[in-house]
């Protein structure tokens, strides 16, 4: 039996040999093209839960209640989705990953079709549907990524594919609402989102079919294993950092992108300006992702998560002289804090893959991003907290740099004691 430095040090060398047990290896034809169809699911799934906020005003109206009742309805999808997560490892194993993907594009589209209903229980209903279905999603299309990619790519591939969030979130902000207008109802703009699903199902049920069904030891339930994965990811030193990592940056992201416009507008912007800017953001964000994977992959996913934290603190503490400082800056610094709080993503997908066990690596992927889910959930709120006790969304932004300053030491800590393991 080795010991734990011992594992660690044959798990690096056995990765730095390119060789990952239970890894298929593919050509570069099947690599993109399995890349395309995942981004096209993450692509699908963003568009499918933002689809309601983007149109909120309109929908409010025909349901008669205020706009901000989107707010329960987001809540639900994500408290969905942080479940869904939790047992995804575990599903997993015991189908496969096409098998998960194909679930969660007829998610998608149930989803979809019941939210047209106008009818609160229903809509309530189609909100689950579309948690799970998100929550399911990276934990599956990471085993089918992983046996695909090469390890000096992976980082790469990994935020190539994260890109569909902010693809996803254009779909839903831009083109819907003039879809709707166009089309003469939110419905069918609605419904118009399930197109890319249904055109996904036939690709996806034809690699479902061709995938090897993954053994499973019978006896354990999806309780007891998403217990079991639980426990493992908070005895493994590297897995336990990510799942740190993914509630923190979660919470800035979440921060970040849900007040960037609204403190805007605070300080006097013009809502289409600060409109405006709050797209260059999601722009740089998306941008950002496939950046870092790059840098990731030559530098390492730790180091990378790292220095995004520090720096995306650092612009957030920056945030606190907001009003003081000129139009130009402003928009510099907000653009660079999207570029690191949303461009963190695709290299933390990427480093849980390089750290579990390449047998487990969708099992550890739904354990660990149920801690990104309860960031994404507690952030806004806690930010909210905070503004209505310091009345000001600047002193918020500083406060909220804590979250990345903690992840940089995190990251850095991990980084410094995994390179001292290797030599």
């Amino acid at each position: 039996m080795c010991t734990t430095a011992e594992g660690m040090l044959l798990s690096h060398t056995i990765m730095s040999t390119g060789t990952d047990f239970g890894e298929t290896k593919s050509n570069p034809t099947q690599l993109w093209l399995t890349l395309g169809r995942m981004t096209g699911v993450q692509i699908a799934a963003s568009a499918s839960v933002l689809g309601l906020t983007a149109l909120a005003p309109i929908v409010a109206e025909t349901l008669g209640v205020g706009a901000y009742w989107i707010g329960y309805q987001v809540s639900f999808i994500y408290f969905a989705g942080l479940f869904a997560s939790l047992s995804a490892g575990s599903l997993v194993q015991r189908l496969s990953g096409e098998a998960i993907i194909l679930v969660e594009l007829l998610l998608l589209i149930a989803g979809l079709l019941l939210l047209v209903s106008a009818s609160p229980a229903l809509m309530i209903l189609a909100s689950v549907l579309l948690g799970v279905a998100y929550g399911i999603n990276n934990p599956a299309s990471s085993v089918i990524l992983h046996k695909v990619t090469p390890d000096s790519r992976r980082s790469l591939i990994f935020s190539l594919k994260q890109s569909g969030v902010p693809l996803g979130a254009v779909v839903a902000n831009v083109i819907l609402p003039s879809l709707a207008l166009w089309l003469g109802g939110w419905q069918v703009a609605i419904l118009s989102l399930a197109v890319l699903p249904a055109l996904l199902l036939p690709a996806t049920f034809r690699r479902m079919m061709q995938a090897t069904v993954p053994s499973f030891a019978k006896g354990k339930g999806i309780v007891a294993t998403a217990i079991a994965e639980q426990r493992a990811v908070l005895t493994d030193p590297s897995l336990r950092t990510l799942a740190a990592l993914g509630c923190l940056y979660s919470a800035m992201q979440l921060t970040v992108t849900a007040f960037a416009v609204v403190s805007l507008v605070d300080i006097g912007w013009s809502i289409p300006a600060a409109g405006l800017l709050g797209a260059a953001l999601q722009v740089a964000g998306a941008t950002g992702r496939v950046g870092w994977g790059v840098v990731a992959d030559r530098w390492g996913p730790f180091r990378v998560l790292s220095m995004l934290g520090f720096v995306g603190g650092i612009l957030s503490c920056a945030l606190y002289f907001q009003p003081a400082l000129p139009g130009a800056v402003l928009s510099l610094i907000m653009i660079f804090l999207g570029a690191c709080a949303s461009g963190w993503n695709g290299v933390f997908l990427a480093a849980i893959a390089r750290s579990a066990d390449p047998n487990r690596v969708g099992a550890a992927t739904g354990a660990i991003l149920s801690y990104t889910f309860v960031g994404v959930i507690v952030g806004p709120s806690i930010f909210a907290l905070i503004f209505h006790v310091l009345g000001s969304y600047q002193s918020c932004f500083a406060v909220f740099s804590v979250p990345g300053f903690v992840g940089g030491v995190l990251g850095v800590r991990r980084h410094l004691k995994n390179r001292y393991v290797r030599t």
